[in-house]
C-alpha cells in the first residue's frame, strides 16, 4: 500500500466515522498484543515478506539474535530489501552469526 492509498483510506474513516481498519484489506485494525500476534503469525504463514521482517526484529529487540538473524535471511529470500539492511547491522554489530578469528 503506498502512502497516498494509506492517507485516503485514513481520510475515508475519518469522513465516515468508521474505526481504524487496514487500507489494503479493510478488517479491523488489531487493538489487543494477542491478535496482532495471531494476525502475524497468519501473515508469516502465508510468506509476508514484511511480517517475517517484523518477527525478526521483535526477536532483536529482545536480544535473541541468532532468532532475528534466521527471520531476517528468510525475509531477504523472499525478497524484502529492508531485510537485507537488518542483516548487515548483525553482521555489522557481530549479533547472531559467526565472528571472524
Amino acid at each position: 500500500i503506498c502512502n497516498g492509498c494509506s492517507h485516503a483510506n485514513k481520510l475515508r474513516e475519518i469522513e465516515r466515522m468508521l474505526a481504524p481498519a487496514c487500507p489494503f484489506c479493510r478488517e479491523p485494525v488489531v487493538v489487543t498484543i494477542e491478535e496482532f500476534d495471531k494476525y502475524q503469525m497468519k501473515r508469516i504463514e502465508a510468506n509476508d515478506p514484511v511480517a517475517v521482517r517484523h518477527k525478526g526484529v521483535d526477536q532483536c529487540d529482545k536480544g535473541h539474535y541468532q532468532s532475528a538473524f534466521e527471520w531476517y535471511s528468510k525475509a531477504a529470500q523472499l525478497g524484502d530489501v529492508e531485510a537485507h539492511c537488518e542483516l548487515s547491522h548483525l553482521y555489522g554489530d557481530g549479533h547472531g552469526v559467526e565472528k571472524d578469528g
